[in-house]
């Protein structure tokens, strides 16, 4: 007999709390966090979710815009790597893969483009650890900034103390290229090819000691685990399955490249010759790299070579209109906390979008751009009550005089006017988001994702400014928490009750004023509809559909129910009369 699901654990925990104490005390489930970790249904422990390339291309589309030639190539690289692990573990008759590639990953791109936000989504979205590094702060020996070692026990943390899991996770270590010798000069302490050489062992495979020299923390754990155990254990990582993912934007690369094509070729003419950095990276080869000034088995580690694109004032536009995009999302947050909605006009965000690429600094400037729009307001308004704030093309454009004519003249029925239309233009746009993935999730865990649950979803994002995977982890919660009450009045009458979609949809509507509405009908439709279904359950074969009028008009309900069985039973004598 295999181990009990944690469905059937939170049934049997129920049904013993009901014997012993009756209705004073009920198992409670904690709601999900929206920590952008994957859950349960995303893999197995110490297993990475089996993700295909184009499912990953699919999954990275609908939060960074262009780079399609990077995000293919991590994109396939990645999943590659992951599956592969997963395919030698279950044929342990192959043999030894010592020597094999790691698929390790050097990253090209000018900053602002997405690089890191890249990784982690990939990370998060297979369920491994993920940390991160600037190669500035490592030195070959760890006495300046820190040692290269010290990333991949920070993966054990990441991992929550889980070694296997830890060993499966991502090492992400950006400006990668202050680090080749040719750059700038050298410090007195720093040995930028020192730090290569450093990194060579962990991205190929060996084994890191997770005790720290010199570290007097480590050394008392060590000394506990002995007086525990009475044994001296090293535990240590093995970095045969992490993945090196590393990233830098590689000024002067591109003089190397261009000098190398145009040495090679015949009539190169000027037009191409006037082409950005980003142009010239699409040509990079690894003998560039070991010219740029990295050695040749450092590279060597990088089998994987991936570009960035230098993202248009277009892109930055359609980077504000993505409702997953976390900067927009953030903003709503800091004003929602003094209770103010935000909303952005299409025009506001082309302007944002024409000042952010003036700055040359990819997408961290739209976030520049956003605080000196937002500032002012976010100061002022908090004091003089305004429910709302529509971001025009006038309030970019000058702040501080709109900022002074709103707070001279209060919310007027133009502004409301304007504060309606773009809040039923959001919520359409939210609607039009709901992929086909998200019924998917819905039909995994056993339910149906109808029209009301879909306006619902785009309600809670609109409120809340939470992605979209995050609204449907919770109304998923939420209804897994109805259907306890389902199970929970089965056990307490003995009839088998079904609660209908009408029902469950107005619940979950309740849910979004206050979650505790949802707790508070549910007991009362329970308590309500108790002692008649007790009465009734020898009579009842069939489960009973409990729908809102249950709710509603609970003994109307039990009387149209008591009806039906009578009826149900008239009927049953006449035909055996007639049989007679």
């Amino acid at each position: 007999m295999g181990n009990p699901t944690p469905q059937e654990l939170e049934r049997e925990i129920e049904s013993y709390l009901l014997s012993k104490y009756g209705d004073r005390i009920r198992v409670a489930v904690r709601p999900p966090e929206f920590t952008g970790k994957k859950d349960s249904t995303t893999g197995k422990k110490n297993a990475p979710a089996p993700v295909k390339p184009e499912e990953m291309v699919a999954y990275l589309d609908r939060f960074v815009v262009k780079q399609d030639a990077a995000k293919a190539v991590l994109a396939t690289k990645v999943c590659t790597h992951y599956n592969k692990i997963n395919y030698l573990r279950h044929r342990s008759g192959l043999p030894s893969s010592a020597g094999g590639i790691k698929n390790n990953i050097i990253l090209i791109g000018p900053t602002g483009v997405g690089k890191t936000f890249l990784v982690k989504l990939i990370a998060e979205k297979i369920g491994v650890p993920f940390v991160k590094g600037d190669a500035t702060k490592f030195s070959e020996t760890g006495y300046v900034g820190g040692d290269v070692e010290d990333l991949i026990r920070e993966l054990v943390d990441a991992a929550k103390g889980d070694i296997k899991m830890a060993q499966q996770g991502i090492v992400y270590i950006d400006e990668i290229d202050k680090i080749a010798s040719s750059y700038g000069t050298y410090g007195p302490d720093v040995s930028r090819t020192g730090v290569q050489r450093a990194l060579l062992k962990p991205m190929e495979d060996t084994d890191v000691d997770m005790r720290v020299q010199h570290d007097p923390i480590s050394q008392m754990e060590a000394l506990e685990r002995f007086r525990l155990t009475g044994k001296r254990e090293r535990r240590v990582i093995n970095t045969k399955n992490i993945l090196f993912i590393v990233s830098g934007a590689f000024v002067g690369l591109a003089d190397i490249i261009k000098k190398r094509i145009q040495k090679n070729s015949i009539g190169f003419s000027a037009e191409i010759d006037t082409m950005n950095e980003c142009y010239w990276h699409r040509f990079v080869t690894p003998q560039d790299l070991i010219e740029y000034g990295f050695e040749a088995e450092f590279v060597g580690r990088l089998p994987v070579i991936a570009v960035l694109e230098e993202l248009s004032e277009e892109d930055l536009y359609h980077i504000l209109k993505n409702s997953r995009n976390p900067i927009i999302a953030s903003k709503k947050q800091d004003f929602a906390a003094y209770g103010i909605e935000l909303y952005f006009e299409d025009d506001a965000l082309k302007l944002l979008a024409k000042e952010a690429y003036a700055s040359h600094t990819g997408a961290r400037a739209l976030v520049n751009v956003l605080e000196k729009a937002l500032l002012p307001f976010e100061k002022a308004l908090p004091s003089h009550n305004f429910r709302f704030l529509v971001v025009t093309r006038e309030l970019v454009q000058d702040p501080q005089g709109v900022l002074a004519h709103l707070l001279a003249v209060g919310e007027t029925q133009e502004m409301l006017d304007a504060y309606t239309r773009f809040k039923h233009e959001t919520n359409a746009m939210l609607l039009e988001d709901i992929s086909c993935d998200l019924f998917d999730m819905f039909e995994k865990n056993g339910f149906a994702l109808t029209a009301n649950r879909k306006q619902l979803l785009a309600s809670i994002m609109g409120r809340e400014d939470i992605p979209l995977e995050a609204a449907a982890e919770l109304v998923l919660f939420w209804i897994k928490q109805i259907k306890s009450y389902e199970q929970n009045l089965r056990l307490k009458s003995g009839v088998t009750v079904r609660f209908q979609d009408d029902l469950v949809d107005f619940l979950l509507e309740r849910g979004l004023d206050d979650e505790v509405y949802i707790y508070m009908d549910c007991e009362e439709l329970s308590e309500s509809l108790e002692e008649g279904l007790s009465m009734l359950k020898d009579r009842i074969k069939d489960p009973v559909c409990v729908s809102l009028t249950a709710l509603k008009q609970p003994d109307r309900f039990i009387q149209a129910l008591a009806k039906g069985i009578w009826n149900s039973c008239e009927d049953k004598k006449d035909t055996d009369h007639d049989r007679t």
